[in-house]
């Protein structure tokens, strides 16, 4: 329903309308909200996995302020490239973009333990994966046959199997924290369960922005309860903020350059993943927002500045981005398919970015409270992943291809010790787990015929049937 007091109903379906600034400016910096946790979590993911992240004691650990620093700056640059444009680059839409999640199973075996050392290979990476994203394109609409629901619902699977042990470390402690007393104690399990259950809360007793930013309350409020439970200390807080400065600006390999064929494969085939995710993210915004579909020179448009984007980022120490399909639901909710509006979040985010006191501030939550968020947020990865599944045609053949991959790819991320002769490059990849199983099921799903017989599937379902919607009717 349109709110008259923005605009009228066909003002508020035109990208190219501006509501003005009063209005604006908080209907931007509501969209950052929207995205603010999820964008600035897989930087301190991956210095965690690093060795120099939260809990470590790293003479290293102010580096995770710069990557935090870099998360923020980025992602508001890339948003600039689709709500402004450069030429082809962008989409002309109110697009969010924002670190990925789905880059992490990648990023996560790349660093595991190697300290900011591992960053310049990581981030070399992440340039030539950018730049091969900007090239797909000139083809995405050619490709988009490859990736149907049952390959990207189980992509998106992997991505939340792969990160939910991840929260679970963060809950009780930290991976440092693992082996002592301390880890999983009942304080740190509290810290981290205030933060699940205000975000429960608010996601199904709240609505509009409440809801939307469940997630961020839920850590304000862990962040406000480890400070009374005297995990965190005021003047720790203090502390961090005055030494961090009020102003500064990236710095162009900052982390030097260093090719490694595993960083540079394993971006390069995520970035069909991503492709694919943003064409779904335009679709989304022009239905949700307009009404229409997306016309093929957004999808490209869009495409280019993913890649761009990413490329750019990884120049000064950012990781990749991508669309968020959290703002394509906010978009659907206020019904403002304003560009500018998701041009003045952009540049709320670039502010925060120059300011590395904020992320001085960001830093010090305790791992214990972001886990709690963490929990939440891969969780409704795996359930997003779920939902794309439901969308396949689940019939014997599919069911197949499903099982394969997933065995084999979840296997091999639960049993890494398995591939210990492998070379390092294919270790890492395969170990992701991620690439192995995406790999699996669009080559199989291209390969396959389409038919297979019902006494194929019997001697090995183990007595087991399932009860989806299907083609297949339950006596066939």
């Amino acid at each position: 329903m349109a709110d008259n007091s923005i605009g009228t109903a066909e003002q508020l379906r035109d990208p190219n309308y501006f509501p003005g600034l009063a209005k604006g400016i908080p209907l931007g910096i509501q969209h950052v909200l929207a995205m603010f946790v999820s964008n600035v979590t897989p930087a301190i993911i991956v210095a965690g996995a690093a060795g120099f992240g939260f809990g470590s004691n790293s003479p290293d650990f102010p580096e995770l302020l710069y990557l935090i620093q870099m998360s923020m700056l980025f992602a508001g640059v890339a948003t600039l490239l689709q709500t402004i444009t450069l030429g082809p680059v962008g989409a002309a839409l109110p697009i969010v973009q924002g670190t990925s999640f789905a880059f992490l199973p990648i990023m996560i075996p790349l660093v595991a333990g190697k300290g900011v050392d591992a960053l310049a290979a990581l981030f070399t990476g992440v340039i030539i994966g950018g730049l091969f994203h900007a090239f797909l394109g000139t083809f995405i609409g050619k490709i988009r046959f490859a990736l149907p629901p049952l390959v990207t619902g189980l992509v998106v699977t992997m991505i939340g199997l792969a990160l939910v042990k991840v929260g679970i470390q963060y809950a009780a402690g930290g991976v440092p924290a693992i082996g002592t007393p301390e880890y999983g104690s009942l304080l740190n399990w509290s810290a981290a369960l205030v933060v699940i259950f205000v975000t429960l809360g608010l996601k199904f007793f709240t609505k509009g922005m409440l809801s939307i930013s469940a997630v961020l309350i839920g850590l304000v409020v862990g962040y406000i309860y480890s400070i009374m439970v005297g995990m965190l200390s005021i003047e720790a807080i203090a502390t961090s903020w005055s030494r961090a400065s009020a102003f500064a600006l990236p710095m162009p390999f900052k982390y030097g350059f260093e090719l490694s064929a595993a960083a540079i494969i394993g971006f390069c085939l995520m970035a069909f993943i991503s492709a694919i995710e943003t064409v779904g993210d335009v679709s989304g915004i022009t239905k949700g927002g307009a009404g229409r579909e997306a016309t093929d020179e957004e999808i490209q448009g869009a495409t280019y500045a993913d890649g761009i984007g990413t490329a750019v980022a990884g120049m000064f120490g950012a990781f990749p981005n991508t669309s968020f399909s959290q703002n394509v639901g906010l978009i659907a909710m206020t019904g403002v398919m304003s560009r500018h509006v998701v041009t003045c979040g952009a540049i709320f985010l670039i502010i925060c970015g120059l300011v590395p006191k904020v992320g001085g501030v960001i830093r010090t939550v305790p791992i214990e409270v972001l886990g709690g968020g963490v929990i939440v947020m891969f969780g409704m990865v795996v359930a997003a992943g779920i939902s794309m599944l439901s969308d396949v045609d689940w019939n014997r053949r599919n069911m197949v291809i499903f099982a394969i991959a997933l065995s084999i790819g979840l296997g091999l991320q639960l049993e890494p010790g398995a591939l210990q002769h492998m070379p390092d490059t294919a270790r890492i990849l395969l170990t992701s787990g991620l690439l192995p199983a995406a790999l699996i099921a669009i080559v199989l799903n291209l390969i396959l015929p389409e038919e297979l017989a019902g006494e194929s599937t019997e001697e090995v379902s183990g007595g087991m049937a399932g009860h989806g919607r299907g083609s297949l009717s339950r006596d066939d």
